[in-house]
């Protein structure tokens, strides 16, 4: 729609990742440019939604959603 899009991003070596900020900036960008969404959208991704709004006044991309630990873990002190 307008303001919300569904995306995945695949990362080579690590397959399907659970988001991706820069990625859902460019959906954001790209959908502006063809005429697909508003300024204004929330990317729905596996990990979360974000929202995002790419603003005219100063050409920069703002995005909000949650941070989440997916991992713990330690490194060996040699």
């Amino acid at each position: 729609s307008e303001t919300e899009v569904t995306m995945r991003t695949w990362e080579r070596g690590s397959g399907i990742t659970l988001a991706c900020g820069t990625g859902a900036s460019a959906v954001c960008v790209a959908g502006v440019l063809t005429k697909r969404t508003g300024r204004e959208i929330t990317a729905h991704l596996p990990g979360g939604d974000l929202q995002l709004q790419w603003r005219e006044s100063d050409n920069r991309v703002y995005m909000t959603g949650p941070a989440t630990e997916v991992f713990t873990g330690e490194w060996p002190d040699d």
